[in-house]
């Protein structure tokens, strides 16, 4: 499965997702490569020190995406592909081969009408793919008290897009993590409700996953 983190704007957690993901998956039993396809490369470097069991590669092309993504299927259980924050032409090549998209945002609403712009490509994917990748809304850097409201629910169902129940709590324990060259889940008592946060979330989003670890890691056992 090739999943993509997508959202054309960028500051809305997409690398902490995908990094965050990726090791998730491999601790499940999978095995996971992570395909950065941002000009900066922050994603790859974080992962490569957080979880050296993650494969990381870099895709700096639309051609080179829908070239080689679909052969990583060969050797992998799952594709993480960190997206783009502005160039459209990556995001679009990136959507034409995923299954699965993940669109971080913050939660406020304009951050979740300007998703109308934001996910213009996602919707052109759709369209040209009869409804595929399946995307979902996830709200990051959200406030300790936040509730979400009917407006955002209402702005979110526009764009026929649905929002996970679990949302990522705005910590500082998540910008530390890169520096740390660390996951949350290793960083001690200090992140335990980050860690039991994005469980949480990618057990909601990855049921799948989940129900198909227990036979892999057996195997490794042995």
């Amino acid at each position: 499965m090739i999943i993509a983190i997508a959202n054309s704007k960028g500051g809305v957690g997409k690398s902490t997702v995908a990094v965050h993901l990726a090791a998730w998956l491999q601790r499940q039993g999978h095995r996971v490569t992570l395909a950065d396809c941002d000009t900066q490369q922050s994603s790859s470097q974080w992962i490569r020190e957080a979880a050296p069991g993650v494969k990381a590669i870099c895709l700096k092309d639309p051609d080179t995406i829908i070239s080689e993504l679909p052969l990583l299927r060969q050797e992998t259980d799952y594709i993480v592909a960190d997206g783009p924050g502005s160039l459209a032409e990556m995001s679009r090549a990136l959507l034409l081969v995923a299954d699965k998209a993940i669109v971080p945002c913050k939660a406020s609403m304009l951050e979740v009408r300007a998703l109308d712009a934001a996910t213009k490509v996602l919707r052109q994917s759709q369209q040209i793919r009869n409804g595929h990748p399946k995307a979902v809304i996830v709200l990051s850097m959200v406030g300790k008290h936040y509730r979400l409201t009917q407006d955002m629910r209402e702005a979110a169902a526009l764009l026929k897009l649905p929002i996970a129940n679990t949302s990522m709590t705005l910590r500082q324990i998540y910008a530390d993590a890169p520096g740390q060259a660390a996951v949350v889940w290793d960083l001690g008592s200090r992140a335990k409700e980050a860690a039991e946060e994005v469980d949480r979330l990618f057990r909601e989003l990855m049921p799948e996953a989940v129900s198909a670890s227990a036979p892999k890691l057996r195997a490794q056992r042995r």
